[in-house]
Order: C-alpha cells, then structure tokens, then sequence
C-alpha cells in the first residue's frame, strides 16, 4: 500500500491544489518502510489526482481540498482522508493505528475566502476549508 500525504516542512499542507509536494510512505506489513518526498512539478488542483495515480498512491491524507479535486481524486481510485492538521509523519502513524482524525465532509472552497487568504498559512480549522 502506498500513503501520499501533502506535505511542507513536516506538516500537512492545508490546501491540496496549492501543495508543492507530496511525502509518500509504502507500507509493508502495516509499517513504513520508506517514505519520500516528492515534486508536484508545478501541477495543482485536480491535475494533482494524476499525480497521485503515477505515483499508484492508495491513500491521501491532506487538510483542505475542493470538490472537484476529491471526484478527480474518486476517479483515479485514491482514497481520501481530508481535514487533517499536523505532523505528516504521526498522521500516518495514526492511520495505520486506526486512529487518523479526518472530516469525511472535507471542503475547501476559495471563492468564499476572504482577500489575501491562504490555507497555508494557518490551520484552516476555524473556517471552511475543515
């Protein structure tokens, strides 16, 4: 199994379509047993699905994401856990526990944002991109 996570500076990245890069991890045997981090080569939004599938991620986990990035994602056969805050590294963990905190409901819409906003920038926990 294959677990990509957005991912700047040991955090997840708070908003899908804008994230740099991904740390992807391979699971044997319900452990890690590698991980990297990987270039999005500028790509964004749903685009970033075909990304995921050339890397045959299984999983994403990942803070804010729009609704049409999550039907990319639905179609290219990644599972989603949106609205994760945090370490990339202990949220991994957390899965493979069986203990991630996720937002089935996750949504991440911009155009209702407020000039100059960023999800990077913050935790994006106290409004919608949760």
């Amino acid at each position: 199994m294959r677990i990509a996570v957005t991912y700047e500076e040991g955090q997840i990245f708070q908003h899908f379509g804008h994230t740099q890069t991904f740390k992807v991890y391979d699971i044997v045997d319900g452990k890690v047993a590698s991980s990297a981090v990987v270039d999005t080569n500028g790509q964004g939004h749903g685009a970033l699905a075909g990304v995921l599938q050339g890397l045959q991620a299984d999983i994403l986990i990942c803070g804010g994401i729009g609704g049409g990035a999550q039907m990319a994602l639905a179609q290219a056969g990644v599972k989603l856990y949106g609205g994760c805050v945090g370490s990339a590294d202990a949220a991994v963990e957390a899965y493979l526990a069986g203990q991630l905190d996720y937002n089935p409901d996750v949504r991440c819409d911009h155009h209702d944002h407020e000039e100059g906003h960023a999800c990077g920038n913050h935790g994006c926990g106290s409004h919608s991109c949760h």
